[in-house]
């Protein structure tokens, strides 16, 4: 590719979601891991093989393999007799008795079958927008509940299912076919069916990931094993670097943390060589969290390259820049090392970015995607005379598609189409650029902390909230660390505990809790943030403090894109 003067352009898809799974019970108490498997990790593999000669970079979360897993050895052993399936969704799409009309449970189940896009998912199909009116009508109208049959919460079901299942298995799979003429009525034969349909895309997911990281078209990538923020574990004083005036936790640091972001990241390559054969060359540290001992960190566990969000460059430009360092111009669009890491770092376009997750769903495909290329066409004219540079668009692989009609599939399709055969870009890996850089790396002496987010950590510590859930963390960390030196663990029981600590140690609750969220989603992330923090110390034998059973966070905001996504920018910034 050494002969190739085009214009490298990396397309990184983050994959994620937390650790739904109470360990404790094997209760699922989310389906979004099912739900995203389904809808965009298989559509996202589909539309890189319906395109042989794009390139991609795609990054897993460690914990999201494993539920994965977890889902399809329940579906295994419930086909054989042997088992319980751990999602009540997923559950009661093949359960023989639903609960009586007028009940709690039948509420809550047809609740929680109407959690989809009402425009993009709900409205799209008729039957499922009939199924949602007569369901307003069971809510608005008690009365007649119990004059209701049961085929209400079965039809809506398996709608739900189909609405969510992802848009190159709806034009390929010929039982999703059937089941939407059919519309409703559906028998147990037909949930059955679609439960393995459910069951073989999810099975797919990962020998077709593998696949297209074999024919070249992808390099798989990998995050922190449960997807924490590394900086704040190695050193929570880490958010004052972007922003001096952040109130912190009681607790000034997190105990032991350089221990567990090792931990951290060694069960993290694990899992990937197990799931993919391979060694990870890259790290998308968890939500771009970077700092300069994470660098080390990284480089110390085989890393190669990482990436952050522009702002974070921009931070430790303007720092050296203050020091009298003879730093050029802000650039995005280069590599960078910083201080004594060898670790490439490569930042994220915001602009770019973000005009994918929030303005083009509403815009036609071919527009969009002639918009968003005449932005890199500009890129790459601004840079006539300079080192090659180098336009990285990153961001969640699963978050955006609901808002797109028909899960993004018309404008992933043209995005591909345009620029895998472009007269001056060429799609890229950045792998590939790491091993044959277009430029040397832009080499500074720090790396101010920070994430894709802003360019802070105030996602994520900060607001009361978020801070009393760390120094709930903390607290249960001290004792953890007690319990693994008393000895009265054994060897199981301590893999279990950290395990378990793992889990707690995730992003996701952090980002959740705080008023500008919206209130259910922070009730469910709190109470099972609480939830994972109770069987932490079931685990280690000890009781767990009154502080783990009050409410942290109520939320009532409403963000755009339901809080999930977050623009790299301030507004106005």
């Amino acid at each position: 590719m050494a002969s190739d003067n085009r214009t490298p352009v990396v397309l990184c898809w983050h994959m994620h979601q937390p650790g739904y799974q109470d360990v404790k019970t094997r209760q699922f108490l989310f389906p979004w891991v099912y739900l995203h498997a389904i809808k965009d990790y298989s559509d996202m593999a589909g539309h890189l093989e319906a395109h042989p000669n794009a390139r991609a970079v795609v990054n897993f979360a460690p914990v999201l393999l494993e539920q994965i897993e977890e889902y399809l050895v329940q579906i295994e052993r419930w086909r054989h007799g042997v088992g319980e399936l751990g999602d009540p969704l997923l559950a009661a799409l093949v359960s023989e008795e639903l609960p009586e009309t007028g009940t709690p449970a039948f509420l809550d189940l047809m609740n929680k079958a109407l959690r989809a896009n009402a425009d993009r998912i709900i409205q799209r199909f008729p039957p499922y927008a009939r199924l949602a009116e007569l369901a307003e009508l069971y809510r608005s109208r008690p009365e007649i509940q119990r004059y209701l049959s049961k085929g209400l919460l079965r039809d809506l079901l398996v709608w739900y299912h189909l609405g969510w299942m992802g848009e190159t298995v709806r034009k390929q799979n010929h039982c999703v076919q059937s089941l939407q003429e059919k519309g409703s009525g559906f028998s147990m034969d037909d949930r059955r069916a679609l439960l393995d349909v459910i069951f073989e895309v999810m099975a797919g997911i990962g020998p077709r990931y593998r696949n297209l990281a074999h024919r070249g078209n992808v390099e798989l990538s990998v995050s922190p094993y449960t997807h924490p923020i590394l900086p704040l574990l190695l050193d929570l004083g880490s958010a004052r670097e972007a922003m001096p005036d952040i109130p912190l936790p009681q607790h000034e640091k997190y105990p032991g943390g350089e221990l567990r972001a090792s931990w951290q990241l060694e069960q993290a390559r694990q899992v990937f060589q197990r799931f993919f054969g391979t060694e990870p060359s890259g790290c998308w540290a968890s939500e771009g969290a970077l700092s300069q001992e994470t660098l080390s960190h990284l480089q110390q566990h085989g890393f190669k390259w990482t990436a952050s969000g522009d702002s974070v460059i921009h931070n430790s430009l303007n720092q050296a820049r203050e020091a009298g360092e003879p730093v050029g111009e802000n650039d995005i669009h280069k590599p960078y090392r910083f201080g004594d890491s060898e670790v490439t770092v490569f930042f994220r376009d915001d602009g770019l970015s973000d005009l994918i997750g929030f303005t083009y769903a509403d815009w036609h495909a071919k527009d969009a995607v002639g918009d968003l290329v005449h932005h890199m066409e500009n890129i790459v004219r601004a840079g006539k005379g300079k080192a090659g540079p180098v336009i990285s668009v990153i961001l969640d692989g699963e978050n955006a598609w609901e808002y797109y009609p028909e899960n993004g599939i018309h404008f992933l399709d043209e995005l591909y189409a345009v620029l895998e055969d472009h007269p001056r870009l060429r799609l890229t890996t950045y792998r590939d650029l790491v091993d044959e850089p277009v430029c040397e790396p832009v080499a500074l002496p720090h790396l101010v902390a920070g994430s894709w987010i802003y360019g802070t950590f105030s996602t994520w510590i900060g607001d009361p909230d978020k801070n009393r859930a760390w120094d709930l963390l903390c607290e249960a960390k001290g004792h953890y660390d007690r319990a693994m030196d008393n000895g009265r663990l054994n060897a199981d029981r301590k893999l279990a505990a950290q395990k378990q600590l793992a889990l707690c140690e995730g992003s996701d609750w952090f980002w959740w809790f705080g008023d500008y969220n919206p209130a259910q989603i922070v009730s469910d992330f709190e109470h099972l943030y609480r939830r994972h923090l109770v069987n932490l110390y079931e685990l280690i034998e000890y009781d767990a403090p009154s502080s783990v059973f009050q409410q942290l966070s109520q939320g009532g905001g409403e963000p755009a894109r339901g809080g999930a996504m977050r623009p790299g920018h301030e507004e106005g910034k």
